[in-house]
């Protein structure tokens, strides 16, 4: 529209311009000029039109929609057309929900969708669907597949590892439903999860009892292997005491008996030893200072 007013006033300018110009008024035609450079100067730049980073442009002609996309950067466009600036870069979408369990429990689900628009075929959603295709075809679709999906898992296991397979399958369906629409899903995490206050007591309680059987189980361990160091402890020390006692006699007692006597004999300590006369027929020692 601005460009068809422009040219119309590109058009009066240069009637008013010469006509001024042929009576001689130079006032007249000064400011016929003027409006004739401001009128040209809107026309030229009705021919260009910028295209902001993380965007395509999407060229709309009296309602047809061209099969080619702009690329950010200044592009060379149909003035007559409306350029449709549609965002191509990563957009986050929350959903907060009250979403059914298998048991058909009802848990309060908060959920992200990182997503964006394929360029190639930003085109195809202006068409069939319009801008506004976030509010059209993805929260529906996404709300949809996030119920079916969690109605076929547990309310405790969304307290589990099953969680992370739990987004992989929602991301996993929602990708076939607006893949081929020209949405790209990237990633689908669960911010918070809460359940019904019984069920998340219960839980808890349930984890509380494996955790505290975990630790039972160690101790018994510990005190196995506690049992069984003792045991090959002494063990050890039975098999060592039978050793010796096997390699000990009478006549090695004797021996170190008649060794010691000859270690006292050699002392200067005074004493009387009686050869002989001791139990066995070892030395006995009398007395002494």
């Amino acid at each position: 529209m601005l460009f068809i007013i422009a040219i119309l006033a590109v058009v009066a300018a240069s009637i008013v311009y010469f006509n001024a110009k042929r009576r001689a008024n130079k006032q007249e035609s000064s400011l016929a000029l003027v409006a004739l450079a401001v009128a040209a100067f809107i026309v030229l730049v009705q021919c260009w039109t910028i295209i902001p980073a993380g965007h395509t442009g999407v060229i709309d002609f009296l309602g047809n929609v061209s099969d080619e996309t702009l690329k950010p950067g200044v592009n060379l466009v149909n003035p007559m057309a409306n350029i449709e600036k549609m965002s191509i870069k990563t957009q986050e979408m929350r959903e907060l929900m009250s979403v059914p369990s298998k048991e058909g429990l009802s848990v309060d689900l908060e959920i992200s969708l990182l997503f964006r628009l394929n360029s190639e075929m930003a085109n195809q959603i202006y068409k069939t669907v319009g801008p506004n295709y976030v509010d059209i075809i993805l929260v529906p679709q996404f709300r949809s597949v996030v119920r079916g999906v969690t109605a076929r898992y547990e309310a405790k296991a969304l307290y589990t590892a099953s969680r992370e397979k739990l987004a992989e399958e929602i991301l996993s369906e929602l990708e076939k439903l607006v893949g081929p629409r020209g949405i790209t899903v990237e990633q689908a995490p669960l911010r918070q999860i809460k359940l019904p206050d019984r069920l998340t007591k219960s839980i808890e309680e349930k984890l509380q009892a494996e955790q505290e059987s975990q630790r039972m189980a160690f101790i018994l361990l510990k005190e196995a292997q506690e049992a069984d160091r003792k045991r090959i402890e002494a063990k050890g020390i039975s098999d060592f005491q039978n050793i010796v006692a096997k390699g000990i006699s009478d006549q090695l007692l004797k021996w170190k008996g008649i060794e010691a006597t000859e270690k006292l004999a050699n002392s200067p300590n005074t004493k009387v030893i009686v050869i002989g006369s001791g139990k066995d027929g070892l030395p006995l020692i009398l007395g002494g200072n």
